[in-house]
């Protein structure tokens, strides 16, 4: 909507309550910022709040624990070498830890479905959520994580991937169209499973490094001393030492893919700014320290030099998990890691289309998408249409029936990283501007319903690295003799597609980046104040060891 264009709230005291809200639904900016009738309505009237804060938690547990650490995580080591590979999930951990601080304070203070697609338009500019939100759904509306589950059925059969795609599909499809309680319900027992599944292997790993398995010798940390703590890549010495480790971030960000979905379910999730902070802290927790364990086990089984390690075909066969376990002649634990590879890349599918969905229901409250995907089911309040968009879209799995299955995987896995960390940046900006608006407007950090004594630095933080990790994400092509027409493309596609639609949005519609006065916190902290939320019981005694699950 063009800025001459803008309808006053103001003007619209003289009207009738039944004529003011008709005309509230076609306002999306107003001479004081965004209505609240505007901003909270669709969620508050077509959606129902019944996840709780335990589904909530475990639902971001489903979209990280999965392809990225069971099969990506050996190219890394190919790159990188134990001690690079440490240190590059241990340094994004920290920027994704750090991100989502950032998102909880924002996503208290606004609880909406879609985070921060709505938080872009709030605090940035609405061509910042239309151009973020668009590609989004261009990102989860790939099939990578149903091409996954296809390949990995190859571990065990021959039969046509095809057939193993069609049968994934019908339960996501059940899974969507049925109520958000159920949506939780099932991720949370998945959830609980891959919790369950990873601790065996960290467990079985360090027994086989400390020379539990019978006939087999006391490893320690040998790998890390031969062939050596760091790998070289595409260079020697320190040289090829620094290129292989920073070139293996962009994996190790895709890994952690899927911590931003804490927040996309805010509209439908019970207690929003009690729950989402919650959820959001023992990230650090659940994420960051579950991963270290696992990469750091990994780190100590299996040679960065293993040439089976370096490439991936999409299944477990590649698995460094699973090369381990195999030297170690554990011979049921590598079927134990292709079903939990299964799981979670049949998680990462259900939770793709639950994205698309909720996604394109946000991008249709702020008229930036078909009415239609505003449209909600009588019986269980879900957002069908675009539930049936992302099914749809899933036939595009049907690719992998050609031989260069493994090559779509890993195109769709490298699109990713990207995305990430332009939502990263985004949820950085957003934060950042909000507390600036609380200085501009006369309110303080107290005010809000949830902060954390480093969420400014860990923003500004957040913020800095993300920009640098998407601006050398494709670096190694531009070094002399190696360059590749794929590696740039799937590192710099992201960002040019998210220039062009804020571009086209901007100009079109000719908006403007809010000003910190007039960004909508009056609303915001009504809405805060008009819905208050019971204070949580906090965990003690025995209860204190359900933070891995409530």
């Amino acid at each position: 909507m063009k800025q001459d264009e803008v309808v006053s709230v103001k003007s619209l005291k003289n009207v009738s309550s039944a004529k003011n809200a008709e005309l509230l639904q076609t306002v999306s900016v107003t001479e004081v910022g965004i209505s609240k009738q505007f901003i909270f309505d669709e969620d508050d009237t077509k959606l129902e709040k019944a996840l709780k804060q335990r589904q909530l938690g475990m639902i971001t547990l489903v979209g990280v624990f999965g392809t990225g650490l069971f099969l990506s995580s050996g190219g890394t080591l190919a790159k990188t070498g134990p001690v690079g590979m440490c240190l590059a999930y241990l340094i994004i951990g920290v920027v994704v830890g750090l991100n989502q601080i950032a998102l909880a304070e924002v996503a208290a203070l606004a609880p909406l479905t879609g985070s921060s697609i709505r938080h872009a338009e709030i605090f940035i500019d609405e061509a910042v959520g239309f151009a973020l939100g668009w590609l989004k759904v261009w990102n989860a509306i790939l099939p990578g994580a149903l091409v996954s589950t296809a390949l990995v059925m190859q571990y065990w059969t021959t039969v046509s991937p095809g057939v193993w795609i069609t049968v994934f599909i019908v339960p996501i499809a059940i899974t969507n169209i049925f109520s958000i309680k159920l949506y939780g319900e099932i991720e949370f027992v998945f959830a609980l499973l891959k919790i369950a599944l990873i601790l065996i292997l960290i467990l079985a790993g360090l027994v086989l490094d400390l020379g539990g398995v019978k006939e087999q010798p006391r490893l320690g940390f040998h790998y890390w001393k031969h062939p050596g703590p760091f790998a070289e890549h595409f260079a020697t010495g320190s040289v090829g030492r620094f290129v292989g480790f920073w070139s293996a971030l962009s994996s190790v960000v895709y890994s952690y893919g899927g911590v931003q979905a804490i927040a996309l379910l805010a509209g439908e999730t019970k207690n929003p700014r009690t729950n989402i902070p919650k959820a959001a802290k023992r990230i650090l927790y659940r994420v960051v320290g579950l991963y270290m364990l696992a990469v750091f086990i990994l780190s100590l089984i299996v040679p960065y030099d293993d040439k089976n390690i370096a490439t991936s075909d999409g299944t477990a066969a590649h698995s460094p998990y699973v090369i381990a376990f195999e030297r170690g002649g554990i011979k049921v634990l590598p079927h134990i890691v292709n079903a939990l590879t299964l799981c979670s890349a049949w998680s990462e599918a259900n939770l793709n289309v639950m994205q698309v969905s909720r996604i394109m229901f946000s991008l249709a409250a702020k008229h930036q998408a078909p009415a239609a995907f505003l449209k909600t089911n009588k019986l269980f309040r879900v957002p069908v249409f675009g539930v049936v968009l992302a099914l749809l879209f899933c036939a595009l799995a049907y690719m992998t029936l050609n031989s260069t299955a493994s090559n779509v995987f890993s195109w769709f896995q490298n699109l990713s990283s990207s995305v990430l960390l332009l939502e990263w940046i985004i949820i950085s900006i957003s934060n950042i501007r909000m507390n600036k608006a609380l200085v501009a407007q006369g309110y303080t950090r107290k005010d809000l319903p949830y902060t954390n004594p480093i969420g400014i630095a860990g923003a500004w933080i957040s913020l800095l690295l993300s920009v640098l990790f998407l601006v050398t994400g494709g670096f190694t092509t531009f070094m002399h003799g190696h360059w590749d027409t794929s590696v740039l493309v799937s590192s710099y596609c992201s960002p040019m597609i998210f220039i062009i639609l804020y571009a086209g949005w901007k100009l079109f519609y000719r908006t403007e980046q809010w000003q910190l006065q007039d960004i909508c916190l009056p609303e915001l902290f009504d809405d805060y104040h008009s819905k208050p939320e019971p204070t949580p019981e906090p965990l003690r005694g025995w209860r204190i060891i359900t933070f891995l699950w409530a």
